[in-house]
């Protein structure tokens, strides 16, 4: 049975999509058999495999509200992981699936139709806690959450830490926090060397050893409808998502399925005030 890990965090703008889309490229260059659920309605992780949105016979909306099987719909990417593409119908299905019976295990169960063909299943969730990243966190073994080094890096992490909890209580007791990836880092600013660090320091081993850095490439490679390791295999983001790839492999590697997971409440940001969780300002000697 395939490893399902949702891509997740609420604030947009983190490098969700390009983590989900790269790291799916990286883990099937590593001989893994990979699987990519875009379960976003704007359906950039479609269009960054070189997969067209607006011609697709048949996505995740059909396949969600049962008139499509899952496997009619996925379709092959030239990195030579499989997708299932996601497009703007995917809001309809949300409204449709509202009044549906056990709604949050829909996407749980047309995955399991297609699990035992795959090693990892990943899923790139929308930028909301909306009823689509609800059933991704049901079906999903981990939850790996993207966080940008900036300033706000911990803008919408306690709703989503909350989400998950609520998730484990009631819908999936077996969820885990896969890890934080840091990314968007420059190792030129100091602010980004004051986010990394205070993250270290508050998440501790909860934060994976990979990040991802800014980089030029890895921002240009979706226009091209690729995956960096397509567009440049030679360019500092290809090598950090490849560096990526081997340490979730490893993780994965390390835990037995049936262990119990580490408490969610256990890596819980500190909250300063009623506006949610921020980091320390950083000192204000940074380069750009």
């Amino acid at each position: 049975m395939a490893r399902i890990i949702a891509v997740a965090n609420q604030k947009g703008g983190v490098g969700k999509t390009t983590t989900a889309v790269n790291l799916a490229a990286a883990l099937a260059a590593a001989k893994r058999k990979v699987l990519l659920v875009d379960l976003d309605p704007q359906g950039n992780a479609t269009m960054a495999s070189g997969v067209n949105k607006r011609d697709i016979k048949a996505s995740g909306c059909e396949v969600l509200l049962e008139e499509v099987e899952t496997a009619a719909a996925i379709v092959p990417t030239d990195a030579h992981y499989d997708l299932l593409p996601g497009n703007g119908d995917l809001t309809a299905a949300e409204l449709k699936l509202m009044d549906a019976l056990a709604r949050e295990h829909r996407l749980k169960e047309v995955l399991a139709k297609v699990s035992a063909s795959y090693h990892t299943i990943l899923i790139d969730c929308p930028p909301s806690l909306n009823l689509l990243t609800l059933n991704a966190l049901t079906a999903a073994d981990g939850v790996l959450i993207p966080v940008q080094c900036e300033y706000f890096a911990l803008e919408g992490l306690s709703s989503l830490l909350e989400t998950v909890k609520a998730v484990r209580h009631r819908l999936n007791p077996t969820l885990e926090i896969e890890g934080l990836l840091r990314t968007m880092y420059d190792v030129r600013n100091n602010l980004g060397n004051e986010v990394s660090a205070q993250l270290t320091q508050h998440f501790g081993d909860k934060v994976l050893r990979s990040i991802i850095p800014r980089n030029v490439r890895l921002a240009e490679a979706p226009s091209h409808g690729q995956p960096i390791h397509l567009y440049d295999r030679s360019s500092r983001g290809a090598i950090a998502y490849i560096g990526l790839a081997g340490e979730v492999i490893r993780r994965e590697r390390g835990l037995p399925r049936s262990a119990a997971p580490d408490p969610v409440d256990d890596i819980e940001p500190p909250v300063h005030g009623d506006s949610g969780p921020t980091l320390k300002a950083p000192a204000a000697n940074h380069q750009e």
